[in-house]
């Protein structure tokens, strides 16, 4: 089953309720919700009171990848704002396992997220202990990048050792997905796909929900895996 995940980092922020309802309409499956706190990324964008205000409209999953450092004050905030995901960075972890712990306890699924130059080495000690791994294909901070290749051989590589744990772990991708990609990023084991300007740039006022010809793009590209 594959996974699309827009990110609203991308949406229209003065109609951010609308733009989430019909994304989903639309057929998505998971809202992504993209941190940033102007210290571990260079970029500011929104906090648990966007999240709570959100929570109330659907029940899909809310993705939470916080690129905020540390990350373990803010882990119960987003929690009590009704995240079923919180993701975080080895980088902004002074100890990894306590922060997916912590997670955990807060009631919430836990991801760890590998930037394009952060070894995967860090799997060895807590894979076990994930619900989900995603792998960033930009640098993150900022949207509307373009995807970078190597992230299809980390892919690879993180889907080997899934398959190997025989645990139900979900493998994200973030990064310049669109419609004539995630075919390919399929193949390299992604089975969750996020993506922002490609689905919200897209939006048609013909279109019922608006992107329901952009994730029907996409899912006919998945079709074909």
């Amino acid at each position: 089953m594959y996974r699309i995940a827009p990110s609203i980092l991308s949406a229209n922020f003065a109609k951010l309720g609308e733009e989430i309802t019909n994304v989903l309409d639309s057929g998505a499956d998971i809202i992504h919700f993209d941190v940033m706190d102007n210290h571990y990324v260079p970029n500011l964008t929104i906090g648990p009171l966007v999240c709570e205000a959100i929570r109330p409209l659907t029940k899909a999953t809310i993705d939470v990848h916080l690129m905020v450092e540390p990350v373990d004050r803010i882990v119960p905030d987003f929690a009590k704002a009704g995240a079923n995901i919180i993701s975080f960075h080895p980088e902004a972890s002074n100890h990894i396992d306590r922060t997916i712990g912590l997670i955990k306890e807060q009631g919430c699924k836990a991801g760890l997220v590998f930037n394009p130059a952060t070894p995967l080495s860090y799997l060895d000690h807590v894979l076990d202990k994930l619900d989900l791994v995603l792998i960033m294909s930009v640098n993150p901070g900022f949207g509307g990048q373009k995807f970078i290749p190597e992230a299809l051989n980390k892919l690879t590589e993180v889907r080997k050792r899934i398959d190997a744990s025989g645990k139900d772990i979900l493998l994200e991708i973030d990064g310049g997905v669109k419609a004539d990609n995630i075919a390919e990023i399929a193949r390299a084991g992604a089975d969750t796909f996020v993506a922002g300007s490609a689905i919200y740039g897209a939006g048609k006022d013909s279109d019922p929900h608006r992107y329901d010809t952009i994730i029907a793009a996409m899912r006919a590209e998945l079709a074909k895996v």
